[in-house]
């Protein structure tokens, strides 16, 4: 299967499972705002199938970047940043998975990383949607006081509602695998197939 028929399969998936459509009464987001649209993706990339499609498409993506570690804001990050883990590592090239906490524990290491990663190392940031990009920005600011060098940001969904700009304010190259676009031109062409 071609990296766009797995893109395809994927995106069939978000439909199926992450997303979910309202005119009344739309949906409230994580930033406050209100949408008639809501993607929940863990339906998604905690999915077999969805995580393997997840894992080789980023890897597709950042097979040639000189990275060793991807991962973010924990809980969004987690199960992308493990399968690209798992794919890596069976695609001969391996990268490491970690984890960003939303708060960091006040006893042991008080690390807000969790993982095999050292300062210095050149990462990933992953997430699952990105909106206004606050908890995208957040694995950053942890990541970079962690000593760790960000090569980019990749997110399963970009909403296309100003976060990926807040992003690029903080790393230079942010790419989603799929934009809010995309998903509902898929969407369109999957309701004309069942009702054609």
């Amino acid at each position: 299967m071609t990296i766009q028929k797995k893109k395809e399969r994927l995106g069939e998936i978000i439909l199926e499972r992450s997303f979910k459509y309202s005119e009344n009464p739309p949906f409230t987001l994580a930033s406050g705002r209100q949408s008639n649209f809501y993607f929940n993706c863990k339906p998604t990339t905690l999915d077999p199938e969805g995580m393997n499609l997840i894992g080789e498409i980023i890897f597709d993506m950042i097979k040639d970047a000189p990275v060793t570690a991807a991962g973010g804001l924990t809980l969004g990050a987690d199960p992308i940043a493990a399968a690209l883990a798992v794919m890596s590592w069976q695609l001969g090239k391996p990268v490491k998975s970690f984890i960003v906490r939303k708060d960091i524990k006040d006893h042991g290491t008080k690390s807000a990383i969790e993982g095999n990663v050292q300062s210095g190392e050149r990462v990933v940031i992953i997430d699952d949607v990105i909106t206004t990009g606050g908890s995208t920005i957040t694995a950053i600011e942890h990541t970079r006081k962690a000593g760790l060098i960000i090569d980019r940001v990749i997110t399963l969904i970009d909403r296309e509602e100003g976060g990926r700009e807040n992003i690029l304010r903080y790393v230079e190259n942010v790419q989603s695998v799929f934009t809010r676009t995309e998903i509902m031109a898929l969407r369109a062409k999957l309701m004309a197939v069942q009702h054609g």
